[in-house]
C-alpha cells in the first residue's frame, strides 16, 4: 500500500514536472513576452544558469550605472561595452551577419535603434516597468515592445567659467557667430555634433551653418563626454554641443564649467531594447526591468540625465526641445544623416 502511495505520488511530481516544462518559456521570444506569476523566479532561475549578461550602449554614465545593477544581482556579470552610436550600429550588425550572437541588451539613440528595428534585429519584450511611460517613448509591437525608453538629455552650450563668464556666455544660437568667439570653440565629429549641425540648419538654415564655419571652428574626433573634459581644461573655452548631463557630472566635482541651453535644444532619447538572438535572456530580462524600474531611473539621475519615468518627477525645463527623430522617417534620417555628416566634414575637417 505504501510503494502503491509512493509511485502515484511520483507520479504526480513528474507529471507536475512535465507540464511546467512543457509550459515553461525557453525561447527567446517567451522568454521576453513571459507574464505569469512565475516570471520574476524564472528569470531569476535562468539568469543564475547564464551567470552573465552583455550590454552595448552609448552613455558613459552606464558604466557606473551596471556596477549598482551588479551589486543587486551579484551571481550575474555585466559585460559592458560603450560607443558611439555608429559605432555601436556598426558592431552590432556586423557580429549579426557574422553569426555571432554576442549581445544581449542594447541602448543607444532613435537614429541606430531604428534601424535595427527595420533591419530584424531586434525582439520585442514585456516589463512591469512600462507601465509607468508615456506611449511616446515606448515602440509598441504586435505582442509588447520593441523599446521603452530610458534617458533623455540635452546638447547646449558647455563653456568654461575662468575664460567665459556667465553674463558673456552665448545665450542664443546667433550668439555664437560674434567675433569675439573666432577660434575658441569646437564640435564633435560624432552624431551628437551631427544631430547639432542638422538642429542648426532646420533652425536657422545653411547659411548660418556657413558662417559659424568662419569661426575657425575646430572639428574634434570625440565624444561630447571628452569634449566636455577639454573644456573643463581651458582647452576648448566653450563648445555648443555639450551634454548637460556631462557639465552636471563635472560640476558634482567642482569643476569650472557650466550648460546653458541654446534654442531649440538638441533633445536625445536614449532607449534601451533586446537583441532578437540575445545568448542571455533571462539576465538580460532583469538588466531591462532594473534599467526601467524606479531604482534603476534614480541611479540614471545621478549621471545627471533626465528620467523619462512618468512617477519620477524631476525640474522642469523651460526651453524649446528639438525632436530631430519625430521629424523624420528612419529611411529620411539616414539620408539627412549621411548630408550633415559630409558637410561636417567639408566645412570643420581642415580645422581639426
Amino acid at each position: 500500500m505504501k510503494r502503491k502511495s509512493f509511485l502515484l505520488a511520483l507520479a504526480v511530481l513528474l507529471l507536475a514536472a512535465n507540464t511546467f516544462a512543457a509550459s515553461a518559456p525557453t525561447s527567446v521570444a517567451q522568454i521576453a513576452l513571459y507574464q505569469g506569476a512565475d516570471r520574476e523566479k524564472i528569470l531569476m532561475d535562468g539568469a543564475k544558469r547564464e551567470g552573465q549578461v552583455t550590454f552595448y550602449n552609448t552613455h558613459t554614465w552606464f558604466r557606473t550605472f551596471v556596477k549598482d545593477f551588479e551589486k543587486k544581482y551579484p551571481f550575474i556579470k555585466v559585460n559592458e561595452w560603450r560607443n558611439e552610436t555608429k559605432n555601436l550600429l556598426r558592431r552590432v550588425t556586423e557580429e549579426a551577419k557574422a553569426g555571432r550572437n554576442l549581445v544581449d541588451v542594447i541602448e543607444t539613440t532613435p537614429e541606430a535603434i531604428g534601424i535595427l528595428k527595420r533591419d530584424g534585429y531586434l525582439q520585442e519584450y514585456n516589463s512591469p516597468e512600462a507601465r509607468f511611460y508615456p506611449d511616446d517613448v515606448k515602440s509598441k509591437g504586435k505582442n509588447g515592445f520593441y523599446w521603452v525608453g530610458d534617458r533623455e538629455t540635452y546638447i547646449g552650450l558647455g563653456f568654461n567659467t575662468n575664460l567665459v563668464s556667465q553674463a558673456d556666455a552665448p545665450k542664443s544660437m546667433r550668439d555664437l557667430l560674434n567675433p569675439k568667439w573666432k577660434s575658441k570653440m569646437a564640435i564633435v565629429n560624432t552624431s551628437s555634433g551631427t544631430r547639432w549641425i542638422g538642429n542648426a540648419i532646420d533652425a536657422l538654415g545653411r547659411e548660418f551653418v556657413d558662417k559659424f564655419a568662419e569661426q575657425d571652428v575646430r572639428l574634434q574626433d570625440m565624444s561630447g563626454a571628452a569634449l566636455s573634459g577639454l573644456v573643463v581644461t581651458g582647452e576648448v573655452p566653450l563648445s555648443p554641443t555639450i551634454f548637460d548631463a556631462n557639465v552636471s557630472v563635472h560640476k558634482q566635482k567642482g569643476a569650472p564649467i557650466e550648460w546653458r541651453p541654446l534654442e531649440p535644444v538638441v533633445t536625445n532619447v536614449g532607449y534601451s531594447t533586446l537583441s532578437i538572438k540575445s545568448p542571455s535572456p533571462h539576465a538580460a530580462m532583469l538588466l531591462l526591468d532594473y534599467i526601467h524600474s524606479k531604482e534603476g531611473q534614480q541611479g540614471i539621475m545621478k549621471g545627471g540625465l533626465w528620467s523619462p519615468r512618468d512617477d519620477m518627477g524631476g525640474v522642469e525645463q523651460r526651453f524649446k526641445k528639438s525632436y530631430l527623430d519625430e521629424k523624420y522617417s528612419v529611411d529620411e534620417l539616414e539620408v539627412k544623416y549621411g548630408q550633415w555628416e559630409q558637410l561636417i566634414r567639408r566645412l570643420f575637417s581642415q580645422r581639426k
